[in-house]
């Protein structure tokens, strides 16, 4: 008699799963950090899966570690579309728009620019310019997807999401209190704070403690650079592909479109277009975020801390150095706008 088999597709859950579970805990324990003690559970769970490295290295649980931090990441990242709506670009206008594509795009720019100088090449300089203009731990995960990778490619994943964390929740504390002394109005502030916090967590939480308008302005800008993610994504793995850039770890090309940028965009037009039932994008929001905690727990549990240190000051000044011309450049562009320059350039 033949033994009975698994179908295909669900032959591989016995052995990914010890794996995914213990992510999945580590997902829920950073969480529970972060709902009674404040902390960015981003960051938790990032440090709890450092701190139980050793499971990544052999046994059962490497497998389901693996599909963790690569697949379930993607997942993620694709439910993000169902964020994106085009009516908040109509709700903020033309103008605030071009100011807040324009700092993300020079903000990549300016940090593929000066990389150099602190001891980076290209990859780096992408993963934490990306992450500092778009969305965070979010987008660095993203763009790590579809870098071409070499035995440090966790290493640096890790460090720019630890970065980009920590400097988030000190913009989330110091940022409202800079606007606050520079006589911001409600929009205005939340433009700011939308425009330059890494994270839509930190982005919500300084946005919402100046008054609800300012909350809500915050909330659509940043949903506005998530947006911007998949073109970045897309036009950077067309880049890669015409430079003919190759893993020296698997020897293979990044995807031409990648499938979870694909499906990205794809729930972003159905969602705009109002395809997406209300309680479809209600349970894609928390299952999204889920999926990140997952992922990002398989990656911590897949670095070593020791390793990751030795990415060294440099990159911290780097990260630090982006955040600051980011701030810099929307607050130059706010203040042109409340003068009225941009107006009377646009007659």
């Amino acid at each position: 008699m033949t033994p009975l088999t698994m179908p295909r597709p669900f032959s591989s859950i016995p052995e990914l799963f010890p794996g995914f579970l213990v992510a999945a805990m580590i997902a829920i324990a950073g969480q529970f950090i972060a709902e009674h003690y404040g902390a960015p559970a981003m960051l938790m769970a990032l440090l709890f899966g450092i701190a139980l490295n050793f499971l990544s290295e052999e046994g059962r649980c490497k497998a389901g570690i693996n599909f963790s931090a690569r697949k379930v990441l993607r997942f993620g990242v694709a439910l993000l579309g169902l964020r994106i709506s085009f009516d908040m670009a109509v709700q903020l206008g033309p103008v605030v728009i071009a100011l807040v594509v324009s700092g993300l795009c020079l903000t990549i720019g300016f940090g593929l620019l000066i990389a150099r100088f602190f001891g980076h090449k290209h990859r780096f300089a992408f993963l934490s310019a990306g992450s500092v203009a778009i969305c965070g731990a979010s987008a660095a995960m993203a763009i790590s997807a579809i870098l071409p990778r070499d035995d440090r490619t966790e290493e640096r994943l890790v460090f720019t999401v630890v970065g980009v964390t920590l400097l988030s929740t000190v913009a989330m504390v110091l940022y409202p209190i800079l606007i606050s002394s520079l006589g911001f109005d409600d929009k205005a502030a939340g433009i700011f704070l939308g425009a330059t916090i890494h994270d839509v967590a930190q982005v919500v939480g300084a946005g919402f403690s100046i008054s609800e308008p300012a909350g809500e302005v915050a909330t659509f800008v940043k949903l506005i650079r998530v947006a911007m993610l998949a073109p970045v994504v897309l036009i950077a793995s067309l880049v890669i592909r015409s430079h003919g850039a190759i893993s020296p770890v698997d020897g293979k090309k990044p995807p031409f479109l990648p499938m979870f940028l694909l499906v990205f965009i794809v729930l972003a037009t159905l969602n705009s277009l109002h395809l997406v039932p209300q309680a479809v994008v209600d349970f894609s929001v928390p299952l999204s975020r889920w999926a990140l905690l997952t992922a990002i727990a398989g990656v911590g549990l897949k670095t070593s801390l020791g390793e990751t240190a030795k990415v060294g000051l440099p990159a911290i000044a780097l990260l630090v150095v982006e955040t600051a011309f980011l701030a810099g450049f929307i607050l130059l562009g706010l203040y042109l706008i409340e003068n009225g320059f941009v107006a009377a350039v646009g007659h």
